[in-house]
């Protein structure tokens, strides 16, 4: 969340039992609010010129927006957070994780500005990577080699607000349905802009967006569903927001729905499908959010589903509520204590970096594997004993309307004394899950990491990890550490997975740079009809 230092920057519920519940929480929230968005058509992104350097306004002293509702209960204390009951599960050596295939030299730091929050994803023949504030390139899948860029995101649009805007939080989602790329940032004011391609290609025309918000919607995140691009934000309370996807895909006015809390909740993490296959028919859009008992009114810990159903002709029809709510394994909500920005410790310096544990982690996605049934993953940062960092990560079986069920749980702390945070899960299409994240120690510089699963791994477990990037060096001088990095599959096979995130190459206040890599696990690659015994 660049805002920091750049300005304008679960059992499922019985069916009785759930409606009740969505009557309670419905009054947690208020809405429809509606608003409608005048597209305008960009040039292609391959005639803007390349960027070398560029200059953001800076927001000295300005933090990670934290609601003001959010705080401990009474009594809460930090340092008597006990060992995380899965870390102990380790991790599986059923077969090592794979090396990467591919492994090559993302964007650097042209904005002089920090955090990066990289962010990329793989479509049908290119990567595209985003970094603050906000630069985008465009990638060739087979040799890593640059087809465009890197190039300032803003100057897509002629003129306004969003041609102006240098505020960052930049996020892309290949919409696997429509193969569509869907690009955004921040507003210069209260809003965001929403950039959706004409074609397959990252390098051609766009249909551009600019969306307002009462408030300023800081670390929104958008999903790419069958009927809506759905988008989560921090604004003064927590909001969900539901934008016309057929009219952005056409090019037309966009109508957006939003709702708003108005009681205690936690930011909500909108899904996006991965593969080919959509949600059944009339499936509404699903976000979730985990809550702990320590903080979010009591109750145990637990992931909760939310459901929004917009309706863009009757905006004053569109519903939002709870579809469900998942008891897990317990587990300690904040690391170094409730938004504690210096907790990871760096080698080489006292600088220590922000762990980001209060909030879900990029992304939630969510795959249809047709007799494989609905799954979803997800994950967020855990302390997982005195203060040390580790990832509780998450496969969510989907059945009908409104059940769910964890299929698998688990917490990725391997027993090193590495602090593992700033993950990004996915699925392939056999179920195969791969994890990505960044390590760093008192004796080490941050690194790039990543660990994978097969469907017939120990439950709980990770193999033993890879490593994409070891770091060279640590950030000395801010402890605002990226907000998210990305892991998602590649949509041509549909198994190969891609990693980007942030590291050092030596020792420097704000010269952070990134790295891109893909890796894939042979079993997907094997035939159909050999699949299950390959599993076996």
């Amino acid at each position: 969340m660049l805002k920091q230092v750049v300005c304008g920057v679960l059992a499922a519920l019985s069916s009785a039992g759930l409606a009740s519940a969505q009557s309670r929480e419905a009054q947690k929230w208020d809405g429809p609010f509606v608003e409608t968005a005048t597209p305008v058509v960009s040039g292609n992104f391959a005639d803007l010129p390349d960027v070398e350097s560029f200059v953001v306004t800076r927001c000295p002293g300005a933090e990670r927006h934290k609601p003001s509702w959010m705080k401990p209960a009474p009594g809460w204390d930090d340092k008597a957070s006990p060992i995380d009951p899965l870390a102990a599960l380790g991790v599986n050596g059923r077969e090592p994780t794979p090396a990467a295939t591919l492994n090559f030299q993302g964007q650097s730091n042209a904005c002089g500005c920090s955090p990066p929050d990289t962010v990329g994803a793989a479509g049908a023949t290119q990567f595209v990577q985003l970094v603050n504030a906000t630069s985008m390139a465009v990638y060739n899948k087979t040799t890593g080699a640059v087809i465009s860029g890197p190039s300032e995101f803003r100057l897509l649009w002629p003129s306004g607000n969003c041609r102006n805007s240098t505020a960052g939080d930049p996020i892309v989602v290949w919409d696997s349905l429509a193969s569509r790329w869907v690009l955004a940032q921040f507003s210069t004011g209260n809003g965001f802009c929403v950039a959706v391609s004409q074609t397959s290609s990252a390098t051609g025309a766009y249909n551009l967006y600019e969306f307002t918000t009462p408030s300023f919607p800081d670390y929104f995140k958008i999903g790419a569903w069958s009927d809506a691009y759905y988008v989560g934000a921090n604004e003064s309370s927590y909001s969900a927001l539901a934008l016309n996807r057929s009219a952005m895909l056409s090019g037309a006015a966009a109508t957006m729905v939003r709702f708003t809390a108005t009681a205690p909740e936690n930011f909500l993490l909108p899904a996006s499908v991965v593969g080919p296959t959509a949600p059944p028919a009339g499936t509404p859009g699903i976000f979730y959010t985990f809550k702990d008992d320590s903080y979010h009114g009591g109750g145990a810990d637990r992931l909760e589903f939310w459901h929004f159903a917009p309706n863009f002709t009757t905006p004053a029809s569109s519903t939002f509520t709870l579809g469900a709510t998942l008891n897990t394994t317990s587990f300690t909500y904040t690391v170094c204590g409730f938004f504690n920005l210096n907790c990871i410790p760096q080698g080489g310096t006292a600088q220590k970096v922000d762990p980001v544990s209060e909030w879900p982690m990029w992304q939630l996605q969510y795959r249809n594997l047709g007799a494989g049934g609905q799954k979803l993953v997800a994950n967020f940062t855990v302390d997982v004993g005195s203060d040390r960092a580790g990832i509780r990560w998450y496969e969510i079986n989907k059945t009908g309307a409104t059940t769910y069920a964890i299929a698998n749980e688990g917490t990725h702390a391997p027993a090193d004394g590495r602090h593992r945070w700033m993950g990004s899960i996915a699925m392939d299409k056999i179920g195969n899950i791969a994890l990505g994240y960044s390590t760093s120690s008192a004796s080490e510089a941050p690194s790039l990491r990543y660990a994978t699963r097969g469907p017939g791994d120990p439950a709980g477990t990770l193999q033993t990890e890879a490593v994409l990037q070891s770091g060279g060096g640590s950030q000395t001088s801010s402890n605002r550490w990226g907000d998210y990095s990305a892991v998602t599959v590649d949509p041509a096979d549909d198994c190969t997975f891609w990693f980007t995130g942030e590291y050092y190459s030596a020792n420097g206040g704000n010269s952070w740079t990134t790295r891109i890599g893909k890796f894939v696990l042979p079993s997907c690659l094997v035939p159909v009809e050999l699949q299950k015994l390959s599993i076996e």
